[in-house]
């Protein structure tokens, strides 16, 4: 379907230690999927929006997964067999405010992208093409591939949705700083968290410092503090919604698909902003990477607003 979000990346399997401490005194583990671009996928598709993930998943259990519950949740699944294996997290919460992932990645399916991959098509007739900073970090060729969507989708003036996520388990800031700058400056739209954003501009005012870049869109996602943007020149601040926080993963990429899903639709920014505003509050009010994602509905019963489409 032409029109929708276009991502790729790599998503995962994921243990989720049952309860809180130690990980060896854990009784169970639940079995999640997770992955930065997928999860915005699920979050798109569940706000009713078209999305579309692509990547490589191997030969086993975890991929299946993968496939099923992606599609599950509304999402076009374009999944390309590899030999590697899934990639897989084990994730436990240590104490109350500390939750530790240990990551199985190195030499993954995921991180096997090749620009060969690259249905050029359907990124040149997205309605937005969605990366992140994590995938560039997985491998030369992962890299690469990111680049090649990219230019691929600003040749055929496809909007570029770019979410910095920064993780220091793949690579150090000195690494990540030339190449995150090289795609701010490729993208339309960036979001950042102000630590991320501090890795490759100037800390003291990063929205300028990112709009200096390029993008026409630039928004801090500054948790329990809410959002700043600055949107074609217009400065935006929306507070957090009072919620009780169960659990703060997947609340980014929650965000980021409130965001982008409003922005498909054609609806200003101060409504995208509240909706990505809502949806993130909404996604840490229940556990796991994309489970939390939200419907139209139930953003509209949080806020107690009309926020359907």
């Amino acid at each position: 379907m032409t029109g929708g979000l276009f991502t790729l990346g790599e998503s995962m399997g994921i243990f989720v230690a049952d309860g809180i401490g130690p990980i060896e005194h854990a009784r169970g583990f639940t079995l999640a999927v997770g992955g930065a671009e997928s999860n915005v996928a699920v979050g798109v598709a569940r706000l009713g929006g078209s999305a579309t993930w692509l990547g490589r998943l191997g030969p086993d259990s975890a991929g299946s997964l993968i496939t099923g519950r992606l599609k599950a949740s509304g999402v076009r699944v374009w999944a390309l067999p590899d030999d590697a294996p899934t990639g897989l997290m084990i994730r436990y919460r240590r104490s109350a405010q500390f939750i530790h992932a240990d990551y199985h990645r190195a030499g993954s399916a995921g991180s096997r992208l090749t620009p060969a991959d690259l249905p050029l098509p359907a990124v040149e007739s997205a309605g937005v093409l969605h990366v992140t900073g994590i995938t560039p970090a997985l491998s030369d060729t992962a890299r690469a591939t990111v680049f090649a969507a990219v230019e691929a989708a600003r040749a055929a003036g496809v909007p570029v949705s770019l979410d910095v996520n920064y993780r220091s388990k793949l690579w150090s800031r000195f690494d990540a700083a030339p190449v995150l700058r090289d795609l701010a400056a490729r993208a339309d739209i960036v979001f950042a968290g102000p630590d991320e954003a501090a890795i490759f501009v100037d800390a003291a005012d990063p929205l300028d410092g990112l709009a200096k870049l390029g993008p026409a869109e630039v928004i801090l996602k500054d948790g329990a503090r809410g959002c700043t943007a600055l949107i074609d020149g217009d400065r935006y601040s929306v507070p957090a919604l009072p919620v009780t926080a169960i659990d703060p993963v997947g609340a980014g990429d929650a965000f980021v698909a409130g965001y982008l899903a409003d922005r498909l639709d054609g609806a200003p920014p101060s409504r995208r902003l509240g909706t990505a505003i809502a949806a993130g509050a909404f996604a840490v009010t229940v556990p796991g990477d994309c489970e939390g994602a939200p419907t139209r509905a139930e953003l509209a019963a949080l806020t107690g607003t009309d926020i359907n489409r």
